[in-house]
């Protein structure tokens, strides 16, 4: 009977053993999954995001072509690349597209510059101090002793 009995437990065991590894395995597959979802979606998020930057940098090269009176060579000097590939750049982008982008940046010059200001130190720190202790002569230093 312990024979019987020893072979009862190694089988349920291996049952035990081969659920957990479906398990595990049903696990990794699910993660492969979501991982691949995950990663697609970074990625047309990204293309969008490049796509976006490629619209803006064209619509800049044909603004700023527009505002130093189309003079391609001087904007490309400027911008450091050549100007076939900035006039390649700016040609796509329609005339008043270009005069949108050019009225939103003199929009954006005209606006006041926000004013920053230091932050207030703490309440001790900008309190009056008291009086000046007796022992300190008038203009020296208590240390300077």
């Amino acid at each position: 009977m312990n024979t019987t009995s020893a072979a009862t437990v190694s089988a349920a065991e291996l049952r035990r053993r081969v659920r957990a590894i479906e398990e595990i395995q049903a696990r990794a597959r699910e993660l492969a999954a979501s991982n691949v979802l995950a990663a697609r979606e970074a990625a047309v998020t990204a293309a969008k995001a490049k796509e976006d930057a490629e619209v803006a940098a064209r619509e800049a090269a044909a603004a700023a072509l527009r505002l130093f009176n189309n003079d391609a060579e001087l904007v490309a000097q400027l911008l450091g690349v050549t100007a076939e590939e900035l006039e390649r750049d700016a040609k796509p982008v329609t005339a008043a597209r270009a005069k949108e982008v050019i009225e939103g940046l003199r929009a954006r010059a005209e606006r006041p510059r926000p004013v920053r200001r230091a932050r207030k130190a703490g309440a001790a720190a900008t309190a009056p101090s008291a009086a000046a202790p007796d022992s300190v002569p008038e203009g020296g230093l208590a240390d300077a002793g």
